[in-house]
């Protein structure tokens, strides 16, 4: 599964793919516009893999489609009470403002990361802090969202565990969003699990056609 477009001046990617031998896929990636020129954007790894793990999935996916505009906190719990009768799923959650911050919160094992050019190469400018639990099953009491600065070209990651964590300068961030998903998908992805990784970026004050 390959994805990409734009969202006013934001660019994004997702690619995934469900374990080899499966037919279904418990990651699931979404990209919701909550109006003003800011994007929602949410990685979720039901619990396990196959039908049972996508259920969990696409219940909270459905739970944002719905609630977009919800704070972050208030998302997480909605997820949480939706997903009390399923396998559950790791949430990671990002609010990125086409201005200057992202807005995030996660609970479980899906890395959140922002790339970013620097004199001494690619760096990592932040990562979000996870807080342990399972949604739907054991939700974490203190939901504390973060917010980081962005500038323009910073990338966001998300990516569920079934990709291989690599060093930041591995990342071309000359390339799409939808090169550098389908790169990462390629060459990380486990053989024993789902995978699914999203990017997104602000692309200055000119927009340019999807890839």
């Amino acid at each position: 599964m390959h994805e990409d477009g734009f969202i006013g001046r934001i660019e994004w990617a997702v690619a995934g793919r469900a374990l080899p031998g499966q037919r279904v896929s418990g990651d699931r990636g979404l990209i919701l516009d909550t109006g003003g020129g800011t994007v929602l954007f949410a990685v979720l790894d039901g619990l396990g893999h196959g039908a049972p793990a996508a259920d969990a999935a696409d219940r909270a996916a459905q739970v944002l489609s719905e609630n977009r505009a919800e704070p972050l906190d208030v998302l997480m719990v909605l997820c949480h009470r939706a997903m009390a009768d399923t396998r559950g799923a790791a949430v990671s959650l990002a609010l990125f403002d086409p201005g200057d911050t992202v807005r995030w919160l996660g609970v479980g094992n899906v890395e959140s990361r922002v790339l970013t050019k620097s004199p001494a190469g690619l760096a990592v400018r932040a990562t979000i802090l996870l807080t342990a639990g399972i949604v739907g099953y054991r939700l974490p009491q203190n939901l504390q969202p973060q917010t980081i600065h962005v500038r323009p070209g910073d990338l966001l990651l998300m990516s569920t565990d079934g990709i291989v964590s690599e060093s930041a300068d591995a990342i071309d961030l000359s390339k799409s969003t939808a090169d550098i998903t389908a790169d990462i998908l390629g060459r990380h992805a486990k053989d024993t699990d789902d995978a699914l990784v999203l990017a997104a970026r602000h692309r200055g004050s000119a927009q340019g056609p999807a890839s």
